[in-house]
Order: structure tokens, then sequence, then C-alpha cells
């Protein structure tokens, strides 16, 4: 009769269960613990890697999903209830959904004991206490749980309309500057602005930090959510004038149109979605950009080769590899230094254009370790070649990056000494455009050039924000002319005229000049009526790799034509 009564109970049990599964987030169970049999919420099967909704031999079971880190701290839990020394079970430990990714659960349950006092069931409920909110209570809009609910409702159709994602533009300042709470009245203040233009079948979503979604599965076009986010920033605005400026913020967006989404999963969503929106911030912030492929396409390449140049770097640099271009004493009919420049190319990349890497070696902070070894690289040579030419110079480019963010100059420092260089048979060579913004930086680093006897040579003047006062603040020993002005010089008696200026004020100071990008005898004619102290280009020779460098430019004379 008891074992009947027992029966009844884990029937009644389930049926709770079965019942109630539906209505909520939380999974129920009940362990029966002398059947050795578990029962849980048929939902919990959706999300998490549990063989069946019912299953024997538990504790082994228990393991195919339980996070092996803390299936100890749960098998000595219920050790504990089986041992009668505790009445309750409140564990938050880790299960493995579909996937196999680790997830937060908070598990609790209570013991129902049999007629003799021992354990008999184990019932309670699991939720998971590292899923995300349904809604957010600031904004007081829906949150991402339903936003992923209402996207996977329509996943296997053909979604028509748009995803506009908005982002407060440097939210963070508010919060810095006028507190959470304040930062929080933002929030529901550009909620109610969202909601107020919002038209009918178009929902609205708060997700992370500062961002909000609004779906559009109504099939209205790009204008129309062109026009949604202008009267998006028309509501702002005016809120900002009534609230009489006491915060000024902007407002940027993605948006994608579905039409041109080929996967419409939440997961792919929710990444070119945020895409989107970065690159509005990107390129000026308060304004919309629409999704283009060819623009996430760049963006995934990108990122490969980051990925690949940190692989490299990590393996001794392979795949970089320091080339050397001839640069020629014009006066003295002679090869007097070689700039160094780096290349990169890889099986899986082929070979990358310096224009499209070195950025990227900077964004990421690559160009510290990189730059470190064609520096290496560079002293070597130059080390290795004075032993023929002892007047022989080297010329290595630096980037903004390593004079802010490392000790660049005690590395060109220790590097002399190891290789066994004087101070000037070294040439350092700096951008004007990388110091605009960080020009006292700058100063002090040339200054400690200066007073160890290292040259300086400031590259590319003449183009973009070309400020002569720099002349004066770096002190460079040697100022180069970029192959885009001397091409205008050729080409332009203007040009011609102001390039000829430009060599008698350099040499009016006592600084010496280098004319880039000279390719045909002609153009070398030309150019050197100017009287340049030096002259580089593809006439003289391309960069190349050392040997090759060795063998064309140190094995004889080269004379100028």
């Amino acid at each position: 009769m008891g074992e009947e009564k027992r029966q009844i109970s884990i029937s009644q049990f389930q049926d709770v269960i079965d019942t109630l599964a539906p209505c909520m987030d939380d999974y129920l169970y009940i362990y029966d613990m002398k059947k050795d049999l578990y029962c849980i919420s048929p939902t919990a099967l959706e999300r998490f890697r549990i063989p069946s909704g019912m299953f024997s031999d538990v504790t082994e079971t228990l393991k195919d999903f339980v996070y092996p880190e803390d299936f100890e701290a749960l098998d000595e839990d219920i050790a504990k209830i089986l041992r009668k020394e505790t009445k309750f079970h409140n564990l938050q430990y880790r299960w493995l959904d579909k996937e196999g990714n680790p997830l937060w659960i908070n598990c609790r349950g209570r013991v129902i004991y049999d007629g003799d006092g021992e354990p008999e069931f184990l019932v309670g409920c699991i939720n998971e206490i590292g899923m995300k909110q349904k809604a957010d209570n600031v904004s007081g809009l829906l949150g991402e749980s339903s936003l992923k609910s209402e996207i996977k409702k329509h996943v296997r159709e053909k979604m028509k309309g748009f995803v506009l994602r908005l982002g407060i533009d440097d939210f963070k300042e508010i919060n810095e500057n006028k507190g959470m709470e304040y930062g929080d009245r933002i929030l529901r203040e550009t909620a109610e602005c969202i909601e107020g233009v919002v038209l009918p079948g178009q929902m609205v979503y708060k997700i992370v930090a500062d961002e909000f979604i609004v779906l559009d599965f109504s099939g209205r076009s790009m204008e129309d959510a062109k026009a949604l986010y202008k009267a998006i920033r028309r509501e702002i605005d005016r809120f900002i004038e009534e609230n009489r400026y006491e915060a000024f913020y902007t407002l940027s967006a993605g948006i994608l149109n579905f039409d041109d989404l080929e996967s419409q999963t939440y997961y792919n969503l929710m990444k070119w979605s945020e895409f989107a929106l970065n690159e509005a911030k990107k390129r000026g912030k308060n304004k919309c950009y629409f999704y283009e492929e060819k623009d996430y396409e760049a963006f995934l390449r990108k990122r490969r080769l980051v990925r690949v140049m940190h692989q490299a770097v990590n393996n001794h640099f392979e795949g970089f590899e320091a080339y050397y271009q001839p640069i020629m004493d014009i006066k003295e009919n002679r090869l007097a230094s070689a700039e160094t420049l780096m290349r990169f190319w890889t099986e899986e990349t082929g070979a990358v254009s310096p224009v499209e890497f070195i950025p990227l070696l900077e964004e990421s902070g690559l160009i510290i370790p990189v730059g470190k070894w064609i520096l290496h690289q560079a002293m070597d040579a130059c080390s290795k070649i004075r032993k023929t030419m002892p007047e022989f110079r080297i010329s290595v480019n630096l980037s903004y990056i390593q004079v802010l963010k490392s000790n660049v100059l005690g590395e060109i420092l220790s590097g002399m000494e190891k290789y066994d260089l004087d101070p000037g048979s070294i040439i350092i060579e700096l951008t004007e455009s990388g110091f605009l913004e960080s020009d006292h930086n700058f100063i002090g680093f040339c200054q400690g050039l200066r007073e160890n006897g290292i040259l300086l040579a400031l590259d590319d003047f003449g183009t973009g924000y070309s400020n002569f006062h720099y002349l004066y603040n770096l002190s460079p020993n040697t100022i180069k002319i970029d192959r885009s002005f001397t091409l205008k010089a050729l080409n332009n008696d203007y040009e011609f005229n102001l390039l000829q200026h430009m060599v008698d004020m350099t040499h009016s100071i006592d600084l010496k000049l280098c004319i880039e990008g000279i390719e045909t005898q002609q153009e070398l004619q030309k150019i050197s009526k100017m009287g340049p102290d030096y002259i580089q280009g593809y006439y003289f020779g391309k960069p190349c790799a050392l040997p090759k460098f060795l063998e064309d430019h140190i094995g004889g004379n080269l004379i100028c034509e």
C-alpha cells in the first residue's frame, strides 16, 4: 500500500510539473532518492544538455550536464541530505547548455521524508541566475530576452522591414559628470522619446548599457527607417532644450534591411546591428549607417589580419620582413643611407600592403612588439654594412603609438650599445600627422634624441597638416618630401617653385632635405636642379630584403646620372 501511495505521489508531481512548465521560466524538478529517478520540466531539455525529462542512475547522468568543476560540490550537498544533515538544498553551480557552454543556475529544493523519517523526495525549482532580464526597470522597456523571443517567433518566415539599433553617444561621460542617477534619467527620457514616435507594429527594446532596438516587421522601407531615426533625434533635441541644456547628448544608429540579409537568426541580427551601430559612431556619431555586407567583410578581414599578425608576433615574427631602400647623397654621388620598411606575408593572407597592416598594428597595439623587432633588424643590418661602409646610416620609422606607449628611446639606446653603433648612424623618422594631438610627448622624445646625438627626420613633409612651427619645436636634422608633393612639382610650375622655396628655406635654417619618389632619369634631372641633399626612389632601387640590398648596393659604387 505504501509503495502504491508513493507511486501516485510521483504521478501527481509529474502532472504538476507538466502543467506549470509552459507557464514559467524556471524549471521544476523532483528527485526520487529511493528509486534513483529524476524528473524535470520538459522546457529544460531545450536549454540544457539533459538526456530526457525523466532519467535514472541520477548521479552518473548528472555528470553529463553538470559542469565538471562544480560536480563535487553538488555531490557533497546531496550526501548531506542522505545523511539527514540538512532539510533544504540551495546551491549555485553550473550546467552545460546544448552547445556545451557552462551556465550558472540556482538549484533550490526541499526534502520530503517517508513514514520512517528517511529522505524520499527532493522537490524544487531551478532558475538561471545569469539569465538576462525580460524587461529593463530603468527605461521601462522590454529587455534583450524579450527581443530574442520576439525574433524567434518570426525566424521561420522571411522577415520584411528593418532593425534600428540606437546608442547614446559618449554616455559614459554623462554618468561620470552627472552621476548614475542622472544617467538613468537620460535612459528613461530617451526611451520615452523613442516610444513617442514609433509607428504601429514597431516594437522597442532596451538592450545592453545605453542601447535600444526598434523592430519593424511591417515591411517598411529604409527611407522609413531613416525618417524614424530623424524623428527620434528631433524628440531628443526637444527634451534637451526643455531641460535647458543641462546635459547635451546625441544618438547614433545602425540600420539593417531584412531584405538584404540572407540569414535572419537572432545571433546574426545582433551581430550585424552591433557592427552597424559601431560604424555610425566611427564615422562621426550623431548619424545613422545602413549595413552593407562589403563593409562587414572588410571589418572581418581586419579582424583576421590582426589575429594572424598576433600569431606571427608570438611565433618569432614569422611573416614579417625588413626591407631596405637606398637613399642617395645627390651632391656626393654616393649611397648615404637606407630606409627600413616593413613587409608582411603569410600563406593564409598572401602579401599585405603596409598601407593596410600598419594601421592595424597601431590600432591593436601590436606595433609595440613589431616596432621593437624592426628596430633591431635595422640596427643589426646597419652594423653589418658599416663594416664595409663606415659612414652608412640606417633610417627607421617610428609610430606615434611607440612614442606614447613604450620606452622606445630606451630601446634605441640599448640597441645602439648591443650592435656597437654610434648615435650618428641612426636616423629616426616620424610623420607629423602622428603627433598633432600629442606634440608635447613628441617634443620630449625628440629632445631625448638630440641629447643622445641621434638624428631625426620629419617624414611626409608637405602633405596633410604641414606646419612650420614643428620645425622649431622638434628641431629635426632632415625633412623628407613625399612623392605626392614631388609629382605635383614635376607637373606644375607653381608647385615646382613652391618646392624650390621649401628647399631654399630648409637650407637657410641649416636642415637637410630629402626628396622621395624619383622614378626616372628625367625626374632626377629636373629635381636635381633644386639642390636637394638626398634623393630616394625607384630610380635608385626598390625596397628589398637585406641580401639583395647588399648585393645591389654595397658591392659597388652607385653613380647618380
